[in-house]
């Protein structure tokens, strides 16, 4: 099992800055791979970004690509969105999620999510 715990979320005004967390617990996922996804209101879920526990490939949605950074920090189990420039349209309660396998794809476990708010 992996608990998943996002943080940093927060209200913004357009063309500002957040930084979001996701801190991992439990069984070691350093093989496996880190995802982020957003939910809107009345929206389909939306993926954001992901990364690669081992060599640290990422990937971005094109909505956010060149506007957020994934990144993360092994040793402190955490994962990090950066998100620059941020738009209205960013608005969202963004989940972390884990996947233990490495393929990026069998995300299997998720956080509680954070919500942002841009205006």
């Amino acid at each position: 099992q992996v608990q998943l715990v996002e943080s940093g979320g927060g209200s913004v005004q357009a063309g500002g800055s957040l930084r979001l967390s996701c801190t991992s617990s439990g069984n070691d996922y350093s093989s496996g791979c880190m995802g982020w996804f957003r939910q809107a209101p009345g929206q389909e879920r939306e993926w954001v970004a992901s990364i690669r526990s081992v060599g640290s490939s990422k990937w971005y949605g094109d909505s956010v690509k060149g506007r957020f950074a994934i990144s993360q920090d092994n040793a402190k189990r955490t994962v990090y969105l950066e998100m620059n420039d941020l738009r209205p349209e960013d608005t969202a309660m963004h989940y972390c999620a884990a996947d233990p396998t490495g393929n990026c794809v069998s995300f299997m476990y998720w956080g509680q999510g954070t919500q942002v708010t841009v205006s």
